[in-house]
């Protein structure tokens, strides 16, 4: 008897072994499963074997509510002003052990630290959430299908969500946007058709019937443990920071010529714009300058020049490229790029009449 015993402990040992090798599934065994134990007992009387007598019990696995949401990627999105369909990415992930529908919510902070530094300044707007309709981790506009919830998502499964938003044309250089996506576990079970809120099952367990525990955890802007989660991500504005100044000087009057020259009628005045791109910007393309001609003063041909330098309150340099005058207005045509950190002048004379 006692070798028999022996042989049931090292039996169930190597059982043990064997389960704790197995592999893990993060949702684990669906919920609504029977699970069935059986055991049999044999045994004999006067020699003679007896009908094995045998003993179960069942139980029906419950349901956990988990999932997860996070950004993709580990960046901010720059952006720039006036951008619009401006893209950050998430992925949603049910970790439960049914299949669940999820209703999304993006929502914006108002000030306090954005997720990757520094504070957020400004909203963007138009704030629409977006499918992976095509499942190529990028958005797609026109393909990829605008939504309030995803639906039908299976345990184990992850889900792309964009969310896709304009710009304010006032945002500045510099400035941060944080976004959050929220999702909460809704009942799944019917296609196209987001299902209803959730209920945790209270008090003590029902071996017989599928309870319902939230096992999730807290995210950037949820509770744990309330069928919802939560991350964030943000939009960085990348700009020029430019400022223009505008000066005049006198060359030349009819009666001091260059020496002393006053602004009298006759007098010859050199206008010069002056655009300036801050360090810590981005570059400004396709820049153009136009200056309609003041009043009482006469163009002098020939005289505008593009690109030239400032020094000490006057003009010089430049070229005649692609700058011009036409109809009394005075433009520098377009300017290809002007690089952060640098600047460029546009700059004509005129005579006082």
């Amino acid at each position: 008897m006692r070798n028999k015993v022996k042989i049931l402990v090292s039996a169930s040992g190597f059982a043990l072994a064997a389960i704790s090798a197995g592999p893990a599934f993060a949702a684990g065994t669906a919920s609504g499963t029977t699970i069935t134990n059986t055991a049999t007992i044999n045994f004999s009387v006067g020699g003679v074997a007896q009908t094995a007598i045998n003993a179960s019990n069942s139980f029906v696995v419950d349901r956990q509510i988990n999932l997860t949401v996070a950004e993709v990627g580990t960046t901010t999105t720059s952006v720039s002003p006036g951008q619009t369909a401006a893209v950050t990415t998430f992925t949603v992930t049910n970790t439960g052990n049914e299949t669940q529908d999820f209703r999304l919510t993006a929502s914006q902070l108002s000030g306090g630290t954005a997720p990757h530094g520094g504070t957020d300044a400004f909203d963007v707007t138009g704030v629409t959430l977006y499918r992976d309709t095509n499942s190529n981790g990028s958005y797609d506009a026109g393909t990829d299908t605008a939504i309030t919830y995803l639906d039908e998502v299976a345990a184990d499964a992850s889900r792309t969500v964009f969310v896709v938003a304009d710009v304010p044309l006032t945002a500045t250089n510099g400035q941060i946007a944080a976004v959050a996506l929220t999702a909460e576990a809704r009942e799944g079970g019917t296609a196209s058709t987001e299902g209803n809120a959730i209920t945790a099952t209270s008090g003590a367990d029902t071996a017989g019937t599928k309870d319902t525990v939230f096992i999730d955890g807290a995210g950037s802007d949820d509770a744990a443990r309330d069928a919802r989660f939560s991350a964030r991500d943000d939009y960085t504005v990348a700009a020029p920071v430019l400022t223009v100044s505008k000066i005049s000087w006198v060359i030349s009057d009819p009666v001091n010529s260059t020496t002393n020259p006053k602004r009298i009628p006759g007098a010859i005045i050199g206008y010069c714009i002056i655009i300036n791109n801050a360090a810590g910007g981005t570059a400004a393309s396709n820049v153009s300058i136009s200056d309609t001609l003041p009043a009482a003063t006469t163009y002098e041909a020939g005289t505008v020049l593009l690109g030239g330098s400032e020094s000490s309150g006057t003009c010089s340099g430049g070229t005649t490229s692609t700058a011009s005058f036409s109809a009394g207005v005075v433009s520098s045509g377009t300017i290809s790029s002007i690089a952060a950190n640098s600047n460029t002048v546009l700059w004509f004379q005129a005579k006082v009449n």
